[in-house]
């Protein structure tokens, strides 16, 4: 791609961020690398987005550091423009993007890989315009444009002016993968080996005084005197959207800090509803091993085979595999989202959403990566946990 055909489609690109007021970057770059997760697909071969799922450029990775969703575009799966339906990577998008868009959300952009193969035409772009409304926009909390190049830099900075402030703020850049810990575990993205392996490039083309590290210093273990105790009874759970929502980026950095010294925390004296749902799910999310733990993983990753009258006494046959303090605190966890979803009328959280929610914190593989063919299984298996519960947790 010359200088001038890059510099026309990025005016043209950051002009659409700043109508649309969302980062639809994220939708125009590079050529194909499909190895990291052989070319699968979480949807089966006779779905009608079977032939644009296979190729991975979107894919939902749990939730951040903060309590937010990830969604993340990876530039380099992009096929040549002539290899790929562009409408049918519209409609894709926006059913991918519908389940969790109404919770806050964070996007990471892996922009390597953008080649004049693969960018899609200006008629598509404003297609996109059309159909990516304030519903897409609203809950997004941060972008975070991964690997960005001087152009791109170039562009915002020439088109800072007319990109709305508040929107502004949420664009962020990030040089190296290392940095990304300060957002995500990045062992739960699967990052494509074309990025890693361009990572490693520009590291190493560093001096080694000036090779960067994790932004933040690595997790301390836990003290002797630390643990969890939110209150959830500070969860108001008549506020709508609860679970959904992230809280003051600080404040969870200074009530993650007050848990790990073994000072107390009372939330009662903290103005912030969301606050103690945020920490509980961070708690689940940074369990060395998942609630529902490894040995659990290919039962309910594949638990959609098992008839709708056995389900209950599966799933009570499958749990008392759990460690007494896991099948406890499950106990809890799920009875407490059942009064959650109790009040749905008011706050919105039906099972389903719930599962949307915590599926992922309950839950990963061993690599520790989350991706669409995962993450729908143990939503479902969540939901129907949720579902069951009085069936399921008998005295």
């Amino acid at each position: 791609m010359t200088f001038f055909h890059e510099l026309v489609f990025g005016i043209f690109t950051w002009c659409f961020i700043f109508v649309c007021n969302v980062a639809f970057i994220l939708f125009f770059p590079a050529a194909s690398d499909i190895k990291s997760l052989g070319g699968t697909s979480h949807l089966p071969w006779d779905d009608p987005f079977y032939d644009i799922a296979r190729h991975q450029i979107v894919e939902v990775a749990g939730d951040d550091n903060f309590g937010r969703k990830v969604i993340v575009f990876n530039a380099c799966r992009m096929p040549p423009h002539h290899q790929l339906d562009h409408h049918k990577l519209l409609m894709y998008l926006k059913q991918t993007l519908d389940k969790y868009v109404e919770s806050d959300y964070t996007l990471i952009y892996f922009h390597h890989g953008l080649t004049s193969e693969n960018k899609p035409s200006l008629s598509w772009l404003r297609d996109a315009y059309r159909e990516f409304d304030r519903k897409y926009k609203k809950n997004i909390k941060a972008l975070y444009i991964v690997h960005p190049t001087m152009f791109i830099r170039t562009i915002l900075i020439l088109f800072k002016p007319f990109i709305s402030f508040k929107f502004g703020r949420k664009i962020n850049y990030i040089n190296y993968l290392s940095e990304l810990e300060e957002i995500v575990k990045c062992d739960q993205l699967v990052i494509p080996n074309r990025v890693r392996e361009y990572d490693d490039k520009i590291r190493l083309s560093l001096k080694p005084s000036v090779v960067p590290g994790p932004i933040s210093p690595p997790h301390s273990p836990p003290l002797p005197s630390q643990q969890f105790g939110v209150p959830l009874a500070n969860l108001c759970l008549k506020t709508e959207g609860i679970f959904r929502r992230s809280a003051n980026v600080s404040l969870v950095k200074e009530i993650k800090q007050k848990y790990n010294s073994g000072e107390e925390v009372n939330f009662s004296q903290l103005d912030d509803v969301h606050l103690a749902a945020v920490i509980l799910k961070m708690f689940l999310r940074e369990l060395p091993e998942p609630l529902l733990t490894y040995q659990l993983y290919n039962d309910i990753v594949n638990f959609h085979n098992v008839d709708t009258e056995s389900q209950a006494e599966r799933i009570r046959n499958m749990l008392t595999s759990l460690p007494e303090e896991n099948y406890t605190s499950l106990r809890f966890l799920i009875q407490f989202l059942a009064q959650v979803s109790a009040e749905s009328e008011v706050n919105k959280m039906t099972n389903a959403n719930l599962a949307v929610v915590f599926g992922p914190n309950l839950l990963w593989g061993q690599d520790a990566s989350m991706t669409l063919s995962a993450i729908g299984p143990i939503n479902n298996f969540t939901r129907i946990l949720l579902d069951l519960h009085q069936e399921v947790f008998t005295q």
